[in-house]
């Protein structure tokens, strides 16, 4: 039996409407008329025949940038763009391990001049659809080459089609020799539509309106929810055990992935932290899981006082967290020293479970 055609993104989005559980979204529908569009043109122009000489294998086709807040409906938007696509000349990868990629093919080249337009030419050999889901540059090696790599990427035609939680203006923002880098942004949008997502409903966290987002006691059914969120709310499995170096420092995570973490509170408030280490963490993570916590009595003051600032500033950066404790959140602290600060904490671990809350955007 032959294999069914895939849905286009529109035929998808109007299948996936008739749904009890989906919800119409204007922003998210503006989106999927603009997938249509990059499908429309992809598919219209097959590779040419003969190509060599200047003449690259693919039709340019301008690709998509679109941006948003966590649970927007990014990933469902790229999965009905990429699975509609032809399964040749399409790859789908997150823009970290892209760049290792990269990095390890340039390697092949130490003697070239111009490395990474040799390294472009190996992708446009098998990729005409290059998808990215959460664009984010952090690394001064990677932002150092971009715009060269992308120019000879889209010089071959290749298109991109990106997912980011920020504009291309706020990419590698505050970094390392940033005037180096914004080149890149005029290559970008000059060969990408720049589009914003962020519409009225949060689909990844949605269901986190009726789950409970403070569990307690810790016990093996805290436990599981912890780990049937991380899931949940994760783009991937992530990886187990796996160190953030922070300021020389390293926090040990029970799970790590792009976007959330889970930590054990003794791993996060109890030894040498900072506010700086909450600053970095809440602008690296829109989603936090912390196991664990225990009853904050008057041996707990240290944990306590720093347990605050972690909330003060997950508060300001739009952070969801997720607590595993061992008591109700009224029976959290029982000390004396910080009985006046910690009633703000209350107040705002309590903001922190609305509807509202959950529905604000990460600010990264």
């Amino acid at each position: 039996m032959p294999a069914s055609t895939p849905l286009s993104p529109r035929e998808r989005y109007q299948r996936d409407l008739a749904r009890e559980d989906f919800v119409h979204d204007a922003a998210q529908a503006a989106a999927v008329d603009a997938l249509q569009r990059v499908y429309e043109s992809i598919v219209g122009s097959p590779p040419r025949k003969r190509f060599g000489f200047g003449k690259p294998r693919w039709t340019a086709v301008p690709g998509l940038y679109m941006w948003g807040g966590v649970g927007r409906g990014k990933t469902y938007l790229m999965d009905a763009f990429y699975e509609a696509l032809p399964a040749a000349g399409k790859l789908r990868t997150h823009f970290h391990r892209f760049m290792l990629d990269v990095h390890e093919r340039r390697r092949k080249y130490p003697d070239e001049r111009d490395p990474l337009k040799l390294v472009a030419a190996e992708y446009a050999a098998d990729v005409r659809v290059l998808c990215f889901d959460e664009f984010y540059v952090s690394d001064i090696a990677d932002a150092m080459i971009l715009g060269r790599l992308f120019e000879s990427l889209f010089a071959a035609g290749v298109t991109l089609v990106a997912t980011s939680n920020i504009p291309p203006d706020r990419l590698y923002e505050n970094g390392l020799q940033r005037a180096n880098f914004l080149p890149f942004i005029d290559v970008l949008k000059q060969y990408v539509r720049v589009l914003n997502v962020d519409g009225g409903t949060d689909y990844r966290l949605r269901a986190l309106t009726h789950a409970e987002i403070y569990h307690h006691p810790c016990d093996a059914i805290a436990e599981n929810n912890m780990a049937r969120w991380f899931s949940e709310i994760s783009p991937e499995p992530g990886q187990a055990n796996e160190a953030l170096k922070i300021h020389g420092r390293e926090i040990r995570s029970r799970r790590m992935s792009e976007g959330v973490v889970w930590f054990d509170f003794a791993n996060l408030c109890e030894g040498p932290r900072s506010a700086a280490d909450y600053i970095e963490i809440a602008r690296t993570f829109h989603t936090v899981l912390l196991s664990r916590v225990p009853q904050l009595t008057p041996f707990h003051e240290d944990a306590a006082r720093r347990f605050i600032n972690l909330v003060d500033e997950f508060y300001d950066r739009g952070v969801k967290l997720i607590i595993a404790a061992e008591v109700p959140q009224e029976k959290l602290y029982v000390g004396e020293k910080l009985r006046f600060e910690f009633q703000r904490t209350q107040s705002r671990l309590t903001e922190m479970q609305s509807q509202e809350f959950l529905a604000l955007p990460h600010l990264a």
